[in-house]
């Protein structure tokens, strides 16, 4: 049957997920590995997790370490969810026969996944159909700790990715601020609200004195952490009596001084003049992430109005493009956020709009060696986009097919600063894009 013979829902762009629909996707985009197929769609329809599954056993549970990612409010989640739903899952075997495949959970319980128990342990289910047995993410050590005030790791460096990430908010909300400023699908300052009203210890602005306490545990006892990202907040101002760029560099320079190399360090922050970021790469960081958000021209000052106002649009590609001399063009990475560009009231109509005009942005970027990655939007219910039916999968399978065209057409180097690529390997899991790097096809 066609992938869109089915009926329509207001809860997606189109119609719900079957094993039919995935298996006329699996049969119509063979350069795609069927593990990216099915992480896309979990990432963009959510993932819900009945009760007993939840039940047994150790494992990380979600941080919320800088936004939601949920499309359901907390407030709307059960107790048992809430508090317990893990940060991501690794899905192997069942139906497709999948490779381990590690998809971060979102959590919606109208979707179509869930996650239920078995006598053999948890599995991820499409409706009835079993895709495969299902791994919760270990605790690491080093979170048996309390820092002396009282904090868990977690909550000061919490890591993801299976272990692989630190991902260090240091800043927690956004001086972009209301919907005339905030890019109109973020909601760092809405998690913000909503974990201090769930009663979660949040810290608004990590202090680099706890930073390093949880740091020294991890130098001792962890071995699979290869990587930190420092990011937060935009700084319009001052903060702590810093500007943008001191604020940043304060947690840089005092993570490299303490561990020197001890792990890659990546930035991901607003796009800066090249003279500001010698001193980051002088210092030991490795990696850039001047996130552009959305490359299409009409739309980029609709869905990030401060961004455009502050900086804007030609200045961000243009600091982008100047990064190279500091960083090296693998060393760039910026993000996007795949399938905004359907947002509505002022998206594009059609998913080949979409896609051409996305790729465009991607050649743009890898013609000068710089390779964009992208996380799968999912309209969380208190940005400005608000909730509203999300991309369709076709959207992202043909998003994924132009960005590794693209990709292999400038024979460019797999992006450092994310692990293996390619099915069975990738770690990175809010989007298949390190899922898709070296696949051959079937």
């Amino acid at each position: 049957m066609e992938a869109t013979d089915q009926k329509k829902t207001s809860y997606t762009q189109d119609a719900m997920t079957t094993i039919d629909s995935l298996e006329a996707f699996e049969k119509q985009y063979t350069r795609i590995p069927v593990e990216a197929i099915i992480k896309q769609d979990v990432l963009r329809l959510g993932v819900h997790f009945d009760e007993k599954s939840l039940e047994k056993g150790d494992y990380k549970t979600k941080d919320y370490f800088i936004f939601t990612f949920d499309h359901i409010p907390l407030q709307e989640q059960s107790e048992t969810v809430r508090f317990r739903a893990p940060e991501e899952i690794k899905v192997s075997g069942g139906h497709f026969n999948l490779k381990p495949t590690v998809i971060s959970v979102r959590l919606d319980h109208r979707s179509p996944y869930q996650v239920r128990f078995t006598e053999e342990g948890p599995a991820l289910y499409l409706n009835d159909t079993n895709l495969g047995s299902v791994e919760f993410p270990p605790i690491p050590d080093w979170y048996r700790h309390r820092t002396e005030s009282g904090k868990s790791p977690g909550e000061i460096a919490p890591v993801i990715e299976w272990g692989y990430l630190l991902y260090l908010t240091v800043f927690r909300n956004c001086q972009y601020f209301g919907k005339d400023e905030e890019c109109a699908f973020c909601d760092i300052n809405h998690n913000w609200r909503q974990q201090k009203m769930a009663g979660r210890p949040y810290t608004g602005i990590k202090s680099v004195e706890e930073l390093l306490e949880v740091l020294a545990w991890v130098d001792k006892e962890d071995n699979t952490a290869k990587v930190y990202t420092i990011t937060g907040g935009s700084v319009l101002t001052n903060l702590k009596k810093k500007n943008e760029t001191d604020f940043y560099f304060e947690y840089a320079e005092a993570i490299e001084s303490k561990f020197p190399g001890r792990w890659m360090g990546k930035m991901v922050t607003q796009a800066w003049e090249k003279e500001d970021l010698w001193r980051f790469k002088n210092v030991g960081i490795q990696v850039y992430h001047p996130n552009y958000e959305i490359w299409d021209k009409k739309l980029f000052p609709l869905i990030c109005p401060g961004k455009e106002r502050f900086i804007g649009r030609e200045n961000w590609i243009r600091r982008i493009i100047e990064s190279v001399e500091v960083f090296g063009p693998s060393h760039v990475i910026p993000n996007f956020v795949g399938g905004v560009e359907l947002a509505k009231p002022h998206g594009y109509d059609t998913v080949e709009e979409a896609v051409a005009s996305t790729g465009e942005g991607l050649d743009y970027f890898m013609s000068h060696g710089v390779v964009p990655r992208f996380t799968t939007w999912c309209p969380e219910p208190y940005t400005t986009l608000g909730s509203q039916p999300g991309p369709p999968l076709k959207y992202f399978l043909e998003l994924l097919t132009v960005w590794k065209d693209t990709f292999e057409k400038y024979n460019l180097p797999v992006p450092p600063g994310y692990g293996e690529p390619g099915p069975g390997n990738a770690v990175f899991s809010v989007s298949a894009f390190m899922d898709v790097i070296g696949y051959e096809g079937r």
